[in-house]
């Protein structure tokens, strides 16, 4: 609500501390501090009602759809899988290609913690996408928890694709040759190996990396010295920056799924979560990352010819509470947050549902997970009412039943 659903007549509680500001879109207003977003709200589509009840730091929601489970669980084998694991388990994307992709480390990293939803889930981990590392820096110390945040600099990495500096090619075809004849081996031992099904989960994502490791494709993606001083700087020199703009290279090298998370890294770099300092934080670091990078990425994508047939989402776990607390900040809301959706078969310029008078629930058209994954799926050209086998082999929808939002499909 202080950003894309801003309810200026409401209490100075509820309302906050910023301004609406008209947009490109007839009659939209958003945030004062989103002025490169505001002119190009006519090529986006906005959903105000993005619901649900899974109240925790996780994307499993709007990456997969589904919300039952426990909230604070680690990532595990049972998940559902998410839409990049869905493409790739159908075969999307080049061979030697990744299927997915996540920017610019696995959700939690800087937590020790692997939050659920970008996972191959029951699907297996062969369908995990490639997860890039990072090192990032700081130029200095945040001054105060949550009063402070400092930017993270640097950009992703492979996760260790490159051999040592010591393994040459010939020692990498010594090296393959030598693991083909334990294959041959333990092959022969049939009471010696493990099930078929663990075998061929390893040999896939053996060869998957062996792809990945021998191509230069997934390397030449990630290496953004191919790109010009100036676009670098319109996207800017931050991880996140970084990351946003790998993640156009990947697409335009054909990579189907990429996602890209912002991250909490210690005391640093933390802005997300304004449990306090809720508008100093968005309108310091938050707000103009955000619209930085997207406007960015939109018009590379656009130059490129490549927004119509790219979908560009921006959202986030959650909305917040309408009520601002004690501490200036607020707190968790699934009940109502947003989805800004560019290109992909979408249609610009458009608005889809309405909350209540503090944004606080729904009063039309909510779009459960769900619905809004199947959106996603059907704009993929993949029906979202696919039966895909679980770990005990039982039929489950990859939309978990939510249905396509024909009204912003153009």
């Amino acid at each position: 609500m202080d950003m894309f659903d801003m309810k200026p007549n409401a209490p100075a509680e509820i309302r906050g501390e910023f301004q609406p500001i008209a947009t490109s879109g007839p009659g939209l207003q958003i945030c004062e501090h989103l002025p490169n977003l505001a002119r190009l709200m006519h090529k986006a589509c906005l959903i105000r009602t993005f619901t649900h009840g899974f109240n925790a730091h996780q994307p499993l929601p709007f990456m997969t759809g589904y919300t039952d489970g426990t909230f604070l669980s680690e990532a595990g084998p049972t998940d559902p899988p998410n839409i990049g694991a869905v493409c790739q388990y159908l075969g999307r994307g080049p061979a030697n290609m990744p299927g997915a992709v996540c920017l610019p480390c696995y959700p939690g990293w800087g937590e020790g913690w692997k939050w659920r939803g970008p996972y191959g889930g029951f699907l297996g981990r062969q369908y995990d996408p490639l997860f890039a590392r990072c090192q990032p820096t700081f130029e200095r110390l945040p001054r105060r928890d949550a009063y402070d945040p400092v930017m993270p600099l640097g950009e992703p990495l492979l996760p260790s694709l490159d051999p040592p500096f010591e393994v040459t090619p010939i020692r990498l075809d010594g090296r393959r040759r030598l693991l083909t004849q334990v294959d041959d081996a333990v092959a022969a031992l049939s009471t010696a190996r493990p099930p078929r099904s663990a075998m061929e989960e390893m040999d896939r994502m053996r060869q998957r990396a062996m792809a990945m490791l021998t191509s230069g494709r997934t390397r030449a993606a990630f290496d953004l010295s191919q790109e010009s001083d100036r676009l670098r700087d319109r996207y800017g020199r931050n991880l996140y920056a970084s990351s946003v703009l790998i993640a156009r290279r990947l697409v335009e090298a054909g990579v189907p799924f990429v996602s890209v998370h912002q991250e909490i890294f210690g005391r640093n770099g933390h802005a997300y979560d304004t449990h306090m300092n809720n508008f100093g934080m968005l309108r310091d670091f938050t707000l103009p990352l955000l619209d930085r990078c997207i406007p960015a990425l939109v018009q590379d994508l656009d130059d490129r010819g490549l927004l119509e047939s790219t979908l560009v989402v921006v959202m986030g776990e959650m909305g917040r509470t309408p009520r601002v607390n004690d501490e200036a900040g607020r707190d968790h809301w699934p009940q109502c947050g947003f989805s800004l959706l560019f290109g992909g078969g979408t249609r610009p310029g458009t608005v889809y549902g309405q909350s209540d008078r503090i944004a606080a629930y729904p009063v039309s058209q909510p779009v459960s997970p769900g619905d809004f994954v199947a959106t996603i799926y059907h704009l993929l050209g993949i029906d979202p009412h696919l039966m895909l086998p679980d770990h005990q082999g039982r039929p489950i929808p990859i939309a978990h039943g939510g249905n396509p939002i024909h009204d912003v499909i153009a």
